[in-house]
């Protein structure tokens, strides 16, 4: 028998009119700090100049409940943005610098060979110290 692989397993799931837990969680509360500052703002002004703020706190919480970039979410594509502000300076392209350079590609003769050539070359050296110092 053969089971069935999960494709999309990063995809939340669905729960509500087309919105995942996340979402209306973020809505829950978002909506709940606009009802509480439309409430404590309406005890001192007329209602109309208390739901102006409201709409404002409302229409951002949705729009950080459902926004979405390139399967990003708003806070890691905050975070990625602010990292992106930090560290631009990391990410400077100059124009007409060559990236790469070009790389030799020799024979490697095998290790024993490399060990006598080198054993030669210090046996000479050694022979010339000493007619040197004769």
């Amino acid at each position: 028998m053969q089971y069935k692989i999960p494709v999309q397993i990063e995809n939340e799931d669905k729960i509500f009119l087309n919105l995942s837990l996340r979402q209306i969680m973020i809505l829950m509360i978002g909506f709940s700090v606009a009802y509480t500052v439309f409430k404590s703002l309406e005890k001192n002004v007329w209602w109309t100049v208390a739901l102006f703020p409201t709409i404002i706190i409302g229409f951002i919480t949705f729009v950080i409940a459902v926004f979405k970039h390139t399967e990003m979410t708003f806070v890691p594509f905050l975070l990625n943005l602010i990292r992106l502000q930090l560290n631009s300076w990391l990410r400077v392209w100059s124009k007409w610098v060559e990236s790469f350079s070009k790389v030799e590609v020799w024979y490697v003769p095998p290790e024993d060979s490399i060990q006598e050539k080198m054993h030669s070359k210090t046996t000479k050296h050694i022979h010339d110290d000493i007619l040197s110092k004769i």
